[in-house]
């Protein structure tokens, strides 16, 4: 067996616009979805006053410090890093007939950046946030014309970047808008099932359009979807727990079905029929649906199990979904548990269901991290942690999974989605920031930026199994 990974393996880090860049109105860039909810995308929508406050207006600074930023990926020996567009620096209001040129210039300086370092772009379309304007004037995705506007956004990237960016997503965590529909599909205030299920049949259009509008302008690129990989172990062997399991695991990777076959599967047509909900399906729908993915990303940062005995165990949330813990796994101080296995499982499981190429697009540990006396960051605990996911990776490939490459979540400090925090840390690069905004913005490495750029120089062998 191989210690190494392939020659092709595609090493890097992740980051979304609305979580690194700051500037959030600079260059004509218009309100978000994130921007109306600046305590995270389980707070509430605050109307933005002028002088008020959100950590994610300025974030890292991403917008100004780049370069910096960049350079600091190189040294680690990124070959790959997925970077969001915010979709209101192309359209700040969403339904504009124009993209905005300072937008798009930015993204012009960005990527040229990353090309002087040699490394490739992966650039999700829509990463927990949209157009707070489509959201007031449409009423988000519920809105059949979304469609159009997101497909004019999708065109007018692709034709400006065809030459800089071969590695295109969809929509990030596309399943995520079950848990939260205003921060995935736009929908605000109470909405029904039927409300975000309408809403997600549109945005699976949109998809679907989006991957034929890819491979007519940029036909040598590769375009992929993005699923927050949920996977659920039954909480016992009873034949209940095991069925149980069986459909939360669906009531994700269907998603992951439309997007990489075309088609709405029965399980969905029979849930649909049992919960009363009739969806609005156009025939032009079933011919956009049929423009399937090259390839399937996924996030994966921990498992959860579920029980058909409603008076078994309390359920924890993490990461938008809900699930009952597992005995068997130490947590991460939020509460996030760590299973190192369950992504050569969700691998294997993926590689079986589909027969694509699969990215892992985002996986991480979130700490908070301290400097010792010296200012010096050992955090041999997130060294630790993806040091067994990667492990894991590698036993993936050599049972026969196509796995192309694999961009850990946060490779420098930035504010998590779910809460808005930056005392919850991912990177390998410390940012000095704090919660209410202070801090002087500085870079440091901790002890997993060495760690990992040993890893990607050895392809892998340094990993300890």
């Amino acid at each position: 067996m191989s210690n190494t990974f392939p020659d092709s393996f595609l090493w890097g880090g992740a980051v979304a616009a609305n979580q690194v860049e700051g500037a959030w109105r600079e260059g004509g860039k218009g309100i978000s979805t994130s921007d109306m909810l600046p305590q995270g995308i389980f707070g509430e929508v605050v109307a933005r006053q002028p002088g008020d406050f959100s950590i994610k207006d300025t974030a890292i600074d991403f917008y100004h410090r780049y370069p910096e930023d960049i350079a600091l990926f190189a040294e680690m020996g990124f070959t790959c890093l997925r970077v969001s567009i915010a979709w209101t620096r192309i359209f700040p209001q969403g339904d504009e007939a124009e993209p905005n040129e300072a937008g798009l210039a930015w993204y012009d300086a960005l990527f040229d950046e990353m090309a002087r370092h040699n490394i490739q772009p992966m650039v999700t379309l829509s990463h927990y946030e949209m157009p707070w304007g489509l959201v007031e004037n449409y009423g988000g995705w519920g809105s059949r014309k979304l469609i159009a506007f997101f497909e004019r956004y999708a065109r007018a990237v692709f034709t400006r970047y065809q030459h800089k960016v071969k590695l295109w997503l969809t929509f990030n965590e596309i399943n995520m808008s079950l848990h939260a529909p205003l921060t995935g599909v736009g929908l605000a205030g109470d909405v029904t099932k039927a409300d975000v299920y309408q809403a997600i049949h549109h945005q699976l259009v949109a998809s679907g359009l989006a991957v034929k509008a890819c491979r007519e302008i940029i036909p040598d690129a590769k375009m992929g979807n993005m699923l927050l990989g949920g996977l659920m172990y039954p909480l016992s062997c009873r034949p209940e727990d095991v069925f149980t399991a069986l459909q939360e695991n669906r009531s994700w990777l269907f998603f992951g079905d439309v997007q990489c076959r075309g088609a709405y599967p029965g399980y969905m047509q029979r849930f649909f029929l049992e919960n009363g909900i009739t969806l609005h399906i156009e025939e032009s729908d079933c011919e956009a649906l049929r423009h399937t993915v090259d390839f399937i990303s996924f996030s994966y940062y921990m498992s959860g199990c579920v029980t058909a005995d409603p008076q078994l165990g309390e359920k924890l949330r993490g990461n938008i979904l809900d699930m009952v813990p597992n005995p068997h796994l130490a947590s991460s101080e939020w509460g996030w548990q760590i299973d190192p296995l369950g992504l050569r499982t969700l691998l294997n499981m993926l590689w079986d269901r589909y027969q694509k190429p699969l990215f892992i697009v985002e996986n991480g540990l979130g700490a908070n991290d301290k400097p010792d006396a010296s200012g010096r960051i050992n955090d041999d605990y997130r060294i630790s942690y993806l040091n067994d996911h990667l492990v894991q990776v590698r036993e993936a490939i050599e049972d026969g999974v196509e796995v192309l490459g694999y961009t850990s979540w946060g490779p420098i400090d930035l504010v998590s989605a779910s809460k808005a925090e930056v005392n919850k840390r991912y990177g390998f690069i410390y940012v000095d920031i704090q919660q209410d905004g202070s801090g002087t913005l500085n870079r440091s490495r901790k002890a997993s930026f060495d760690w990992y750029k040993e890893v990607i120089a050895s392809r892998g062998a340094t990993l300890k199994a």
